[in-house]
């Protein structure tokens, strides 16, 4: 058993879960399937891909009208930021219209910049000293996509990543530093909404405003700058994320970063095998009807957090779950969710990723951790690589 980890009484903020969550998993797997969290007022944690899945398809019992992890003080309004945060039927008609931004096609136009500003990420890289690829390389990638997609002016890149981290990395104590960052979001969005409906231009802000709903109506200001909200956020810390534990995990281990030098077209399956093992995202929803979930009884109101990663390395879904294999075949995984908050996004993700990784083996192909530094994790809704201290060779 994982030390010092009480497995009925979870702090999902902690240290503990934070550095270590697939050694918990996977406890809790064996001894304790659906755990309960007794941090930041509770909630519940399967992880099993029964128990995930079963939650994520149940619209009815579990609603997604809160999927923080870190929850909301009571009294404060919880926000609105469609498609994520909708139950259908609305949910369907808010996912629709985005649907086109991020199309295979939509997305294989996009490779080129991502390209581009990965080698100038990479240019601004001094190869003599120790390079933290999660600060100086991966964080800026999916900003900078996004940004561009939204339209936001690159000079605005560092502000979006401090909001971001102070959303999605707070700890539930740290209510002010979140709900301020939220509201400069908000605010920065709103004018920048207005300004698009009063001069549209080719972005997705703009081209929100022109979408028509089935009734007739127009979004609302309220609508596309939730959904701003949204984008920005789901498209920054998951494939910040994503792209240092890929980095690091071939810092790590030299055989694969052997295999995809020698041969680049398993790249992408190694993507995939990467995106499985290291999957970054946690959701909630709020039980919204008595019920229970592997057995156990859980209440209207009570919250549950649905760890993907967690049912990627369930044995009885994978095989040598705990193992990367960059060649595995049968790969069936959760790391973008499932169910109807299934990540619009994921093509995207999934070109930045592994435009990433070509870029860096190109540019850097012998490169291994640096054994006087620990690598940290950080985060719980986005548990990632938060300092990966790197020597190239």
């Amino acid at each position: 058993m994982t030390e010092n980890i009480n497995l009925e009484n979870l702090d999902l903020f902690g240290q503990a879960y934070v550095q270590g969550a697939p050694e918990i998993w996977k406890d809790l797997r064996e001894q304790c399937p659906v755990a309960r969290s007794v941090s930041d007022g509770g909630g519940w944690l399967p992880t099993r891909y029964e128990e995930i899945a079963a939650v994520a398809y149940d619209t009815k019992s579990f609603s997604s009208r809160d999927v923080g992890v870190a929850s909301t003080p009571e009294g404060t309004s919880i926000l609105v930021a469609p498609p994520i945060t909708s139950d259908p039927p609305f949910h369907a008609d808010a996912r629709r219209m985005l649907l086109p931004f991020f199309s295979p096609k939509a997305v294989a136009e996009m490779a080129d910049g991502t390209r581009e500003i990965a080698r100038e990420l990479l240019d601004q890289i001094d190869p003599t000293s120790v390079v933290d690829i999660a600060e100086q390389y991966a964080r800026h990638i999916p900003v900078r996509v996004i940004g561009s997609l939204l339209g936001l002016p690159k000079e605005d890149s560092q502000m979006f990543t401090e909001w971001a981290v102070d959303i999605l990395q707070s700890h539930p104590d740290q209510w002010d530093r979140r709900n301020r960052a939220t509201k400069d979001i908000l605010n920065y969005f709103a004018d920048l909404s207005r300004e698009r409906r009063l001069e549209p231009q080719e972005d997705l802000i703009s081209k929100l405003h022109a979408e028509v709903l089935p009734n007739g109506d127009f979004l609302t200001d309220k609508h596309v700058i939730g959904t701003c909200f949204l984008l920005l956020l789901a498209g920054m810390d998951t494939t910040w994320s994503s792209i240092s534990s890929s980095l690091l995990h071939l810092a790590k281990y030299s055989e694969d970063r052997e295999r995809l030098l020698a041969d680049s077209s398993l790249i992408p399956t190694a993507t995939e095998e990467f995106l499985r093992a290291y999957a970054p995202v946690t959701m909630a929803r709020v039980v919204t009807e008595d019920t229970e979930i592997g057995g156990r009884a859980v209440k209207a109101g009570d919250k549950v957090f649905l760890p993907f990663g967690a049912s990627n390395r369930d044995p009885e879904m994978f095989d040598d779950p705990d193992n990367v294999v960059i060649d595995r075949q049968e790969n069936r995984h959760f790391a973008f969710g499932i169910g109807i908050h299934r990540c619009l996004g994921s093509n995207l993700a999934r070109m930045e990723l592994v435009v990433a990784i070509e870029e860096w083996l190109e540019r850097f192909p012998n490169f291994s951790v640096d054994e006087n530094k620990e690598v940290s994790w950080g985060g719980t809704q986005i548990r990632g690589p938060r300092f990966v201290p790197t020597v190239i060779h």
